[in-house]
């Protein structure tokens, strides 16, 4: 029996998505259940199951093809399928050599994201050694590579330098024109909309993390052999601003049209880096959470954007929203506001610094703080008061467990 394999439903805000990578080629065997092919939405990749066992008779939609919910992918015979075969030809020495594009959707995983990167250097994914799971090729491996000896002897011989003197020299001028993914592209979007709608305002302060480093040096053993996750920096943080929007509601509201939409609840977003781009999935009643939940909760989600495979439904609604640069070194930013959200906390490198502490000058671990708020409903005092409340909060972790 023939089934169409077809693009889901794609949640309620995504009007299309772009096919990004077939795993499987017409006249191929699939299992059920085995993921035949990747759609980039503007925030996810989605993967479409094969229903049935079978075999892939025709494939309708092609890479690069922009299709909406309920188009056609491909053709599908269903039956049994013959896995000998299979099995035997896994384990006969090849005849002759797979080409570049069978090595990197076959043996060698990759995500949409590394392939296209691979593409624009042309680079074969066999050349590249894969940190990550199951030595799958991350972004990151692939720059590291481009950046070695290794990658100068493969390419130099492929380039054509534009002048005589630089072939003289050994320096190759090159460039590269590459689509935004369909990720970036809305990241822009959302980026310039906020620039354009709302009156954005940072304000800065300091905080002095002595008390939270040594609170977590004395139980971070304690607390990781009970709860089985690691005591982290964000899980303060994020229970910092949730006592901090309690006092200043405005600051976890939002605007819609010329009303302004005060939330009861504290779902706050956390920015994850991944190979996609930035990604911000919410955590929800993180008013609700212990340390320990919101540590884990956390590790889940953001486990899940690194690896592609977080939904929709991870990535909206949240009310405030915390990015840390200081991941990356970063001293000082001004973050941009999260649409439809007021707000977003930045968190910065940690530095000892000199401080005046009772008439003398000692070393204390110091953070800047940036808060960007929609100066539209947020008063400038209201911002500054709210920095202050996260610092108070963070430099006598006491507060936290009494909320005061």
């Amino acid at each position: 029996m023939s089934i169409e394999i077809k693009v889901p439903q794609l949640p309620e805000s995504v009007s299309d998505a772009t096919l990004v990578a077939w795993h499987k080629s017409a006249g191929e065997s699939v299992s059920r259940d085995e993921n035949l092919v990747d759609l980039e939405t503007d925030k996810v990749v989605l993967e479409v199951p094969a229903p049935a066992a079978g075999t892939i008779v025709k494939i309708v939609a092609e890479n690069g093809a922009t299709v909406v919910s309920g188009d056609v992918l491909a053709i599908l015979e269903e039956g049994e399928v013959d896995a000998a075969p299979v099995q035997k030809e896994e384990s006969a020495p090849a005849a002759t050599p797979a080409s570049a594009e069978d090595e990197t959707d076959g043996p060698i995983k990759t995500s949409p994201a590394v392939r296209r990167l691979l593409d624009e250097y042309d680079l074969d994914a066999t050349m590249v050694s894969g940190t990550g799971k199951d030595g799958r090729i991350t972004k990151s491996d692939v720059m590291a590579f481009l950046k070695s000896d290794d990658s100068a002897n493969v390419t130099a011989g492929d380039q054509k330098p534009e002048k005589p003197e630089a072939m003289a020299s050994g320096f190759v001028r090159t460039e590269n024109r590459v689509a935004m993914t369909r990720l970036r592209a809305r990241i822009a979007e959302r980026l310039l909309d906020a620039q354009r709608t709302a009156a954005m305002l940072t304000t800065f302060n300091e905080v002095d993390l002595t008390e939270v480093m040594e609170l977590r040096k004395r139980y971070k053993e304690a607390f990781e052999k009970k709860h089985g996750v690691r005591l982290g920096f964000m899980s303060f943080f994020a229970k910092a601003s949730v006592e901090a929007l309690k006092k200043f509601p405005v600051v976890n509201a939002s605007v819609e049209g010329t009303d302004i939409i005060y939330h009861n609840y504290f779902d706050i977003g956390i920015a994850v880096s991944s190979d996609r781009g930035l990604m911000v999935p919410v955590l929800r009643d993180v008013d609700q959470m212990s340390f320990a939940e919101f540590e884990k909760a956390l590790n889940e989600v953001a486990g899940r954007a690194q690896a592609g495979t977080i939904s929709m439904e991870d990535l909206t609604g949240g009310t405030f929203t915390i990015t840390n640069g200081g991941i990356f070194g970063s001293m000082m930013s001004t973050p941009i506001l999260n649409q439809p959200q007021s707000a977003i906390l930045g968190m910065h490198s940690i530095q000892q610094r000199p401080m005046v502490v009772d008439g003398n000058i000692v070393a204390r671990p110091m953070m800047y703080l940036a808060l960007t708020y929609d100066h539209r409903i947020i008063d400038g005092k209201e911002a500054v008061q709210f920095l202050v409340s996260i610092k108070e909060q963070l430099e006598d972790p006491a507060r936290l467990l009494l909320q005061i």
